[in-house]
């Protein structure tokens, strides 16, 4: 028999990268996956090769970076089992995941799949009941492994079929890190990230906007969903969306997100924020878009301010003449 060879789901987080790393120390092939959606991860595309060589460099691990986030909108959109707290399909999303990394397995005559999971850690999806609803739904089952906490649980099929050394696998159990920083430690590991859910769905404020903009956009695109976590934002009566940008890295982000039909306001000659309107730039709802950046300028306290607007930053060639919004006024129309 030649060598093992494993896929492992690469979070990005430290229970996946020991997980990763307690196979590979058994002499095991393992490439990791690291999935990324509009919701987690997205940072790194276009920058995929700058993150998989660290990876290499610091934790010896080969990664692969995959974007899954057109496929993913509609898991956010109908999960089977509902969602967490917030805006979170955790158990669908782990079921999407698995079944991926499961195609590849089949495409690459992968041996078993690792995951950094740990029985009792999270509240919706890492119970005993739901790990074994996403083994089946995924169609993993007796190819998953869970090294951190697989002697919580019945052997699997890497380690009956000798594969694995069960002996060298963990019992964590529980909402407690101390266990994985002291095996991190063990390991030698450095520079691994602090322990976070990671995804944006999770967060209370974002999740509900984007909750939001599911619920009224059944055509909702990555772009969308990207421009939902810049900015401050808006919305008018007739549907119209406002994002504001609060810093320069905001207001630069709000250029690479333009597409067509998107219309830049900025009051003139004054630094600032960028504002953008998506939706119909009809006259009302460039006035209001206007007052509104207006009110978030340094030009605020005057009773009239100009403001260009235009189809691109850099062709603002439009003019209004404007009072800045009041606060009272703002309120209401905060998305």
């Amino acid at each position: 028999m030649g060598r093992a060879k494993a896929f492992s789901l690469l979070s990005g987080g430290l229970d996946s990268l020991l997980a990763t790393r307690l196979i590979m120390d058994q002499g095991i092939e393992v490439i990791g996956l690291h999935f990324i959606t509009p919701f987690f991860g997205y940072s790194k595309k276009g920058q995929e090769s700058s993150f998989t060589e660290r990876w290499r460099d610091l934790y010896g691990v080969q990664t692969r970076i995959i974007d899954v986030g057109e496929e993913y909108l509609q898991v956010v959109r109908h999960p089977r089992y509902g969602y967490g707290k917030n805006f979170n399909p955790c158990i669908d999303c782990k079921i999407f995941l698995f079944s991926k990394a499961k195609a590849l397995m089949g495409e690459e005559k992968a041996d078993f799949l690792v995951t950094g999971e740990v029985l009792g850690q999270r509240p919706m999806s890492q119970r005993r009941d739901t790990l074994r609803i996403v083994e089946r739904d995924s169609g993993t089952e007796g190819v998953l492994l869970r090294p951190l906490c697989a002697k919580n649980l019945k052997p699997a099929r890497p380690e009956l079929m000798g594969l694995v050394d069960r002996e060298k696998l963990l019992d964590f159990r529980g909402r407690s890190r101390k266990p994985q920083m002291k095996l991190a430690e063990e390991m030698g590991l450095r520079h691994y990230p602090s322990p976070s859910g990671g995804c944006l769905l999770t967060d209370p404020v974002l999740g509900n906007r984007i909750r939001r903009h599911f619920s009224q956009s059944p055509n909702i695109t990555v772009n969308d969903l990207l421009l939902l976590q810049v900015g401050r934002h808006f919305q008018f009566s007739n549907g119209q969306h406002l994002v504001v940008g609060r810093r320069e890295e905001e207001n630069q982000k709000l250029i690479e997100l333009w597409h067509e039909g998107d219309v830049f306001l900025k009051v003139k000659a004054i630094p600032g924020p960028l504002g953008l309107i998506r939706g119909k730039a009809d006259p009302p709802a460039l006035l209001l878009a206007a007052s509104i950046v207006a009110h978030y300028s340094k030009a605020k306290e005057r009773e009239v301010v100009e403001v260009q607007y235009g189809t691109a930053p850099g062709e603002l060639n439009e003019l209004l003449h404007v009072p800045p919004v009041q606060d009272d006024q703002i309120a209401p129309l905060r998305f």
